[in-house]
Order: structure tokens, then sequence, then C-alpha cells
């Protein structure tokens, strides 16, 4: 008899010890929970923070492709002001200068699908190359600007070399024609007089 109540008072002890075990392993999870909430920012509260910046930008971003397509739209006359066809041809245009040429054919496929004219794109990558000296492989912003710039206005020409090419055709619009030098004759023997 005496070894049935020892028996029970242990099963009565391990219950007990199992269920404190679990009581603490709770608290000291909820303990730990509490303690990272009220401790620095983690993560998560850094993502959350991030996202408001984000939607700001990319709002930003939205409003200015927005600006970009109305402003294709009135300067270019015919489906290649179309912001499909924007869009579509730039990308081809920028992806052409990466040298990415099976992508920028696969996307070269969908503008023509779209009804866009073909010689748009070879156009705008005419004036492309014009500026490359330009272009800062480093900064995307430079070739997406010089991009949709060419694609404004494909007849573009660098800055640098149009000043140069209006500078001496100014003078010269303002001055008279001056006439071509003609050449000296050349020294002809002079006759020996006879005696």
């Amino acid at each position: 008899m005496r070894q049935r109540v020892f028996e029970s008072r242990n099963a009565v002890l391990r219950q007990f010890s199992a269920t404190l075990a679990v009581s603490c392993l709770l608290v000291l999870t909820g303990a730990g929970g509490a303690s990272a909430q009220s401790g620095p920012p983690g993560p998560e509260q850094g993502k959350a923070a991030a996202q408001p910046a984000d939607a700001a930008k990319d709002a930003a971003q939205n409003q200015r492709r927005t600006d970009e397509f109305a402003e294709a739209a009135q300067v270019i006359n015919g489906p290649a002001g179309n912001p499909e066809c924007v869009w579509l041809g730039r990308r081809v245009v920028r992806l052409m200068w990466r040298d990415d040429l099976d992508t920028a054919f696969r996307h070269l496929d969908l503008y023509d699908r779209f009804g866009c004219p073909g010689g748009h794109i070879q156009a705008a990558f005419r004036c492309l190359t014009r500026f490359g000296g330009q272009i800062d492989p480093k900064v995307a912003e430079t070739l997406d600007s010089r991009v949709h710039a060419c694609w404004i206005n494909p007849a573009a020409q660098p800055q640098q070399a149009a000043a140069a090419a209006a500078q001496p055709a100014a003078p010269a619009a303002n001055a008279q024609p001056q006439p071509a030098a003609s050449p000296s004759p050349a020294a002809s023997p002079s006759p020996t007089p006879a005696k």
C-alpha cells in the first residue's frame, strides 16, 4: 500500500512539474515578445515606416510617367505618340542600347503588334547614338531621360556639336562673303636681256 501511495504521489509530482514547465515556457515566451515590442524598431517596424516613403516615391514616378505620355501624345502626331507605343518603343531603344537584343526583338514584336511605326524606333535609336558620350552608364536616369528626349524629338543633336556647328555658321551669315584668295602665280624665270 505504501508503494501505491508513493506511485500516485510521484505521478502527481510529474504532472505538476510538466504543467509548471509548460507554464514557465509560455510566460518566458510572452515576456520575450513584450520586450521585443518595447525595444528598438525591428525589421518589420522599419518596413512599416518605409512603406509611406515608398508609396510617395511610386506616386511621383507614376505621375512622371503620365506626364511623359501626355507630352509624347501632344508632340508626336500619329501612332508613335500613343502611350503603348511610347512605352514599348522607349523600352526597345533602351534594351538595344544595353545590347540586350533578344529581349529588344521580343518587345519589338509586341510594338509591331500594336500597330506602332518601326521607323520611329530606328530614328530614336539613331538619335541616342549621337548622345553616346553624354550618357553615364552608372546613372539610369541619364539613359532614361535621353531615350525619352530622343523619342520625343528624333532629330535632336548633342548640345556641344550643335553649338559648335551654329557658332561658325553665325559669323558667316552676318559677314559678307570674302573672295577666295587666289594662289600666287609660280615664279617664272625672268627672261635675260639680250645683249
